[in-house]
């Protein structure tokens, strides 16, 4: 989905200006390029591992291998200038979990408001897996067997 605006020349432009300065003219931010910004503003996060699951992340090094695409982990869902956004990520064991999810959280904001100029909405952060620091990546299992009840 290409999102596009409308954009109209600034109060009280000046006739020295460029042409193209001066007139309207459209506005087109790709999806992929909302993606992208949010990528890198959750993996500079601090304790931020990777984004997506192990499943997710073999997938992604396909795609990238093929098409360019490197992003995984995050879904955006845009409507006009708002965006709501999921992040899946593996997180750097120890680190405090919802200080993590909340550092992502200013970071995308900050990115996406500042950078595309849209209204973030919702930032879900789900954490996928925990980094251990002497684990290889491979030998680390993507979700453990136990489960947990909350209630």
């Amino acid at each position: 989905m290409n999102l596009s605006s409308t954009t109209s020349p600034p109060a009280g432009a000046s006739a020295a200006e460029p042409a193209s300065a001066t007139r309207p003219g459209r506005t087109i931010i790709d999806d992929s390029v909302v993606v992208k910004v949010i990528d890198v503003a959750a993996r500079d996060v601090a304790g931020v591992h990777a984004l997506g699951t192990g499943g997710q992340r073999a997938l992604g090094a396909i795609r990238e291998a093929i098409a360019g695409e490197e992003s995984v982990g995050v879904t955006v869902r845009i409507e006009d200038d708002r965006v709501g956004v999921d992040i899946s990520l593996v997180a750097a064991y120890p680190v405090p979990l919802p200080q993590v999810a909340a550092d992502v959280r200013a970071a995308v904001i900050a990115a996406v408001e500042g950078l595309v100029g849209f209204q973030v909405t919702e930032v879900n952060v789900t954490f996928a897996d925990l980094h251990l620091p002497d684990a290889d990546d491979e030998d680390v299992p993507e979700r453990s067997e136990r489960s947990v009840d909350r209630s």
